[in-house]
């Protein structure tokens, strides 16, 4: 396999397709970074010779992508401090329910996890 920023990306697919097992490189991302290190997207991942994948990293790097463990972290951070200053998106982030204004009556179920059945007691 081959590795760029000590990411495994695998080698029987396309270039194109392999880059987005970067996490913070979606398929656009990664035709702009192959047409900025001019290599062709069809090429096999297991055909780029080291200065290929060189180029590929410089790319990235010239861009100012961030990938991998910095944009994790950043995401982190900005999620900490949503529920540090209380605001309602981040008391939503806590209690784990949808954020972005979904209903919450009925669906919302990858969000609040498995369904809690409450009785009435006599």
């Amino acid at each position: 396999m081959a590795r760029i920023f000590g990411i495994e990306i695998p080698n029987e697919k396309r270039i194109e397709a392999s880059l987005p097992f970067i996490y913070g490189i979606g398929r656009p991302t990664a035709t702009k970074i192959l047409e900025q290190a001019g290599i062709d997207p069809d090429i096999r991942t297991g055909q780029l010779s080291e200065e290929q994948l060189v180029k590929i990293a410089q790319a990235i790097q010239s861009n100012g992508i961030a990938i991998e463990g910095d944009l994790r972290r950043e995401r982190q951070v900005s999620l900490k401090r949503l529920t540090s200053i209380n605001c309602y998106r981040g008391i939503r982030h806590k209690r784990g329910l949808p954020v972005r204004g979904q209903r919450t009556r009925t669906n919302a179920r990858t969000r609040k996890g498995k369904k809690k059945t409450v009785g009435v007691k006599k």
